[in-house]
């Protein structure tokens, strides 16, 4: 099955669904007179190099090329950073992460497993001959040292290179355990938001350092069976209900002195964030293993001691959120709370925003504001579907920064403020060098042309007015009822409805093949307030309930026909997907399930637990979410309907075992289905060829299952 090179399904995925040449990962340095940021050459060019731009005049120039760094040589990845790509969902090549020193002087990067440094004024970079392969690279913050982690142990250099050494190397752990020191734990990269293991200290004398022992953890084995001459690789994976990782944390010299911090991991095991900066002690953010209490802790450097900053307490869970906790200039702790039926910003212990808001991440404090990123709250005057905006917030009030509709970001030091937007009616996103409001530059976006605009209205849907997508084919006109697809994701930290072009390339494909194709937030989706987001505790089929109200009011509006629905979806939406096809045929026609979680006990502890508890003590809660249970198949409804399984079998994150129990437990059942395995493929599919054949297989399959007439429209 194959499409000419110009085709949409070719090109978004030559293009990584058109992100590739896009810039990214910015950061501005405290005088204001330098942006640094990653981006690729072309829309097709996978390698990114570091880029520099001043703000004055908006000039750029290259401070790192990936290829010029390798003398033209293939990246050689360790299997540590293929993980962590994976946990990033990093499908890039070349420069694909740095940081930088206080002053944004000095950029440190890994490269092949290879330890690089950017001198940023300069625009040079050099080799630091070290051990490897090297992980995760930071400088200190006086551009003096470069830490790093290799071989599971942390070490530090010089910024020349320079007197290499040791500070922590791992210990033998017992069985087929393993120790690393500076690396985040799988539940803490996947789940928690946390992808370091390491932060250096404001006086660039010390480092707290993460102690991971994934002895305790549950080993399982991924192979690849087209591959049988490769060994399996040996996983340690946290599955709901067993034991994570140990996680210590320690306080580590520069001269090799250690000092352990302490507080009570038994009760709070979960080491969820850490910050270290000169307004304050070190801060940590541990949580209970079911999630319903954490610790805000401020750390004694010098013995290791804590005490309580603040306590939260939370019925149901409490969730994390990116850039917070930390400390205000002024010593105050800053902090995203939910708090009268709303998710707030608070900085001490006074709510600067309420539930006009839905405080998404702080993105910058300052010592007379903080930078939020925020959607319309439940009380918001209009609703405002799919935008996430960015705000200033202090104690007189707050400010838009962020103006017109559609999805926004940003990131500020020395008064300058990058502002990423994606609107609804321009391909991409614009970024734009703000100083004191005003714009001075503008950063080149090398991405491609999707070639269309998403013919998208954003509405809501039912009484619950869940946010809702519509898209009908550019071409068509009248009334003629359309088959419907319905594209969700449908869950947790994932929105489908934004107010932006991009998000919808894909849905507009399919609906350029004869669907109306329906995409619906439901509850349980993040960005409207703390309520919905907790309604599908112990029960995640609440999100399947939304699904079909959207669907059926919609359909009074839109020319939707109701006698051929079909549905896809790829990981919590595969669940979705094959939950809607079992439990409810009577409205679903045909679903493709893309690396469908099918039996919760199956994925991790962290994600699992918060909503669906502990599969000890909630085995209902379990069976009702799963679509299959020891039994077999968990609550089918009649009549059988078409069912694609789509998996990958390299999937470390939703193991390919999820989708073969749901085959047998359908063949079981005398329920025919397709399953499609993709060999060598993780829960990603950066492949071209795979990601592009996969569009092309399945509008075939919905056409065969929905008894459509074969059509050729794959432009």
């Amino acid at each position: 099955m194959t499409t000419t090179s110009d085709s949409f399904p070719r090109r978004h995925a030559r293009t990584q669904r058109f992100t590739l040449g896009a810039p990214r990962a910015f950061t501005v340095a405290p005088d204001g007179s330098r942006v640094v940021f990653l981006r690729s050459s072309s829309g097709t060019d996978r390698a990114s190099s570091l880029w520099v731009l001043d703000p004055a005049d908006g000039g750029e120039r290259v401070a790192a090329d990936p290829r010029a760094l390798l003398g033209g040589a293939s990246e050689n990845l360790s299997a540590e950073e293929r993980a962590r790509r994976e946990r990033s969902r990093e499908g890039g090549a070349g420069i694909v992460g740095y940081a930088t020193d206080t002053a944004v002087e000095l950029a440190s990067f890994a490269l092949s497993g290879r330890l690089f440094a950017a001198e940023l004024r300069a625009g040079t970079a050099r080799e630091l001959r070290v051990p490897g392969p090297v992980i995760d690279p930071r400088p200190s913050p006086d551009g003096r040292f470069v830490a790093y982690v290799a071989q599971g142990a942390l070490r530090v250099t010089g910024a020349e290179g320079e007197g290499d050494r040791a500070l922590a190397e791992p210990e033998p752990a017992a069985g087929a355990g393993q120790v690393t020191y500076g690396l985040a734990e799988f539940i803490a990269a996947e789940e928690m938001g946390r992808s370091r293991g390491f932060w250096w200290s404001p006086e660039s004398d010390r480092l707290l350092v993460a102690r991971v022992d994934d002895t305790p953890v549950r080993r399982w084995w991924i192979s690849d069976p087209a591959s049988p001459e490769r060994d399996p690789q040996h996983v340690a994976y946290p599955a709901a209900g067993t034991a994570n990782a140990e996680v210590r944390l320690f306080v580590i010299g520069l001269d090799g002195a250690r000092t352990e911090v302490s507080w009570d991991r038994a009760r709070y095991p979960y080491l969820a964030h850490v910050h270290w900066s000169a307004a304050g002690a070190p801060l940590l953010l541990v949580q209970a293993r079911d999630q319903r209490s954490q610790l805000f802790l401020a750390v004694d450097p010098e013995s290791g001691a804590t005490r309580m900053v603040h306590a939260d307490e939370d019925p149901i869970w409490l969730d994390l959120f990116p850039g917070v906790p930390c400390w205000s200039p002024s010593g105050q702790l800053v902090r995203i709370a939910d708090e009268g039926g709303a998710r707030v910003l608070a900085v001490g212990e006074r709510p600067l925003t309420g539930p006009q808001l839905h405080v998404r991440a702080v993105l910058d404090v300052a010592a007379d504001d903080v930078l939020i990123s925020a959607s319309a709250g439940e009380r918001a005057a209009v609703p405002e579907t799919g935008e996430v905006h960015v705000y200033r917030v202090n104690e007189l009030g707050m400010e838009r920064v962020s103006q017109e509709p559609g999805v926004h970001s940003a990131v500020r030091a020395g008064g300058v403020t990058v502002l990423v937007s994606a609107t609804p009616d321009r391909p991409g996103s614009r970024v734009r060098v703000m100083r004191d409001g005003k714009q001075t530059a503008t950063v080149t976006s090398y991405a491609e042309d999707p070639g269309m605009s998403p013919r998208v209205t954003l509405t809501e849907g039912g009484a619950r007015r869940i946010p809702c997508a519509v898209l009908l084919p550019r071409d068509h006109q009248g009334d003629a009822l359309l088959p419907v697809l319905l594209d969700p994701y449908g869950g947790p930290h994932g929105p489908r409805v934004l107010a932006a072009h991009n998000a919808h390339l894909t849905s507009q494909w399919f609906a350029d093949q004869g669907f109306a194709v329906v995409v619906a937030d439901g509850r349980g989706t993040p960005g409207r307030s703390p309520a919905w987001e907790k309604a599908i505790h112990h029960d995640l089929t609440v999100s399947l309930d939304d699904q079909i109200e959207a669907l059926q009011d919609l359909a009074k509006s839109h020319p939707l026909d109701l006698s051929r629905v079909a549905i896809r979806g790829w990981s919590y939406g595969g669940w979705l997907a094959g939950l809607a096809v079992l439990r409810r045929p009577d409205v679903f026609h045909a679903g493709i399930a893309g690396a469908p979680v099918t039996d919760w006990r199956l994925y991790d502890t962290h994600y699992t637990e918060r909503y669906l508890g502990d599969p000890a003590t909630s085995p209902e809660s379990y069976a009702k979410s799963s679509l299959l249970t020891d039994e077999g198949l968990s609550s089918p409804a009649e009549p059988h309907r078409p069912l694609m399984i789509v998996h990958g079998l390299a999937d470390d994150n939703v193991v390919v075992a999820h989708a073969l129990r749901l085959s047998s437990a359908l063949l079981s059942a005398g329920r025919p289905h397709e399953v499609l395995p993709l060999s060598g493929v993780t829960h990603m599919t950066p492949q071209e060829q795979v990601a592009e054949n996969l569009l092309l297989l399945q509008v075939d399959f919905l056409r065969r299952a929905l008894e459509l007439p074969t059509e050729h429209r794959n432009h």
